[in-house]
This record gives structure tokens, sequence and C-alpha cells, in this order.
């Protein structure tokens, strides 16, 4: 897809799309920086007390990846599903 493209989609499906792709994949890479920004994004969107939490216990950050397509948390992260959608085509 196109950026333009995606640029429409909703954050559910950018998230969906994004880690579904790489776990199809075997993309650790990007799930790893996935963990690294969820952080940032949780912050911006108001919920400091989780990033505490999440820099603290990385079995949550393994859980809030899975989680991370939706809400406010979904809506911060939409630019990095669609920079990491962009680079793969196929997915």
């Amino acid at each position: 897809m196109e950026t333009d493209q995606l640029e429409e989609l909703s954050a559910q499906e950018l998230h969906e799309r994004s880690v579904r792709y790489a776990v199809r994949h075997g993309d650790f890479g990007f799930l790893w920086e996935l963990l690294k920004v969820i952080p940032a994004a949780e912050a911006a969107s108001g919920h400091d007390q989780e990033t505490a939490n999440d820099l603290s216990r990385v079995s949550a950050l393994l859980s809030d990846a899975m989680a991370s397509g939706e809400g406010e948390l979904a809506e911060a992260l939409r630019p990095f599903y669609i920079d990491y959608l962009s680079k793969h085509a196929d997915a």
C-alpha cells in the first residue's frame, strides 16, 4: 500500500497489519522497536504512570505490544505503523 492509502486506515488497522506482518515474517526488530516506542506513546497519550511501569517490566511491554492497536495509544503510534507498512508493500 502507498503511504497515502495507509494514512486513511484506522490506528487499530495499522496496528493489526504491522504486528501481523512482523509476526508472520519473524521481524523481531520491528517488534522490539514497537516495545521501545510504546512508553513515549503512552506518555504522549497522557498515561504517565503506565510509562513508568513499562520501563521497569519487560513483560508489560510485551503485553502492550499486542494491545497497542486500540484507543489513544494506537492513535499515538499511527506514524510508527505507517512508516513500517510503507516499507513493506506486501503487508
